[in-house]
């Protein structure tokens, strides 16, 4: 049976989806966006309300419909801790053999994660939705091409930080030149704004080398808080990094070792040298 349903069905899906409120679409052309995406998939557009939500006006894959497609293209995941402090699942697959992923609090807490409402009340569920998310994109990522969980989307943008010192309001410095109404955004920790919007990706690259050597060069900080600061950096513009491609990140490395910063690779995990793959526990 063919999953081909007519441009104006699609339309009346759409509005009525957007109407009842009951899928967490805004409007019609959300909705109708969603559901055009699905038919693209060969799925039928119906699917967009049951396996998709849209977050910050990104679309995003509920983890339980992350995994359906997981262990319907043959994968499995073996889960070996879940509580509420730690998640381990090892996730395996014909094509992409086994991984065995961790997340815990205490690194959600590192970057900037840990103190956001969600993450206080639901922490076993929302490090869960993370470890889908990394195993399944590092051991099978076709099945999740250029899609995040709800739980990762929600996070590309941090809510600012509570009770922040004066030395946090300045870990970020202000832009240089910010790049009004560009395509592609930077965000950095603690702001649910764009820092700088850029008009080609050659810029963002550059920016955000940028932003990575004035973290890694700051006397302020210890090596450990740098790291944790750059690995929410990377976090914050896993949207962006997740789509370029493997020239474009060897030009990220190359701009920040231009800098003098070091890009050995004891360094690897981190985005100061960023092979942009996920880090120990970032998806």
């Amino acid at each position: 049976m063919s999953n081909l349903v007519p441009l104006n069905d699609i339309q009346t899906m759409a509005e009525v989806a957007a109407k009842s409120r009951m899928f967490g679409f805004k409007n019609q052309e959300e909705a109708m966006a969603i559901m055009l995406l699905c038919q693209a998939e060969s799925l039928h557009p119906a699917v967009a309300m049951r396996d998709y939500h849209v977050i910050q006006g990104r679309p995003a894959l509920k983890a339980d419909a992350m995994l359906a497609r997981f262990q319907q293209a043959g994968g499995s995941v073996q889960w070996k801790t879940y509580t509420d402090d730690e998640v381990t699942g090892v996730f395996s697959h014909p094509q992409g053999g086994s991984l065995e992923v961790t997340w815990t609090m205490e690194h959600a807490r590192r970057i900037g994660l840990a103190g956001k409402d969600n993450w206080n009340k639901y922490g076993r569920a929302m490090l869960r939705a993370r470890a889908v998310s990394e195993g399944i994109r590092s051991v099978y990522p076709g099945c999740v091409v250029g899609v995040y969980t709800p739980e990762e989307v929600a996070d590309f943008t941090p809510a600012p930080v509570k009770d922040m010192g004066t030395a946090e309001r300045v870990d970020i410095p202000e832009p240089v030149e910010l790049v009004d109404d560009g395509a592609f955004a930077l965000y950095v920790p603690s702001s649910p704004d764009a820092y700088a919007n850029y008009h080609t990706i050659d810029e963002w690259i550059k920016g955000y080398a940028d932003m990575s050597v004035r973290i890694s060069k700051s006397s302020k900080y210890t090596e450990d808080v740098k790291k944790d600061k750059l690995d929410s950096l990377k976090s914050c513009n896993l949207h962006m990094l997740d789509t370029l491609d493997s020239f474009q990140k060897v030009k990220i490395r190359a701009l920040i070792a231009e800098a003098g910063v070091s890009t050995n690779p004891k360094q690897e995990s981190s985005p100061t040298s960023p092979s942009l793959q996920p880090s120990e526990q970032e998806s």
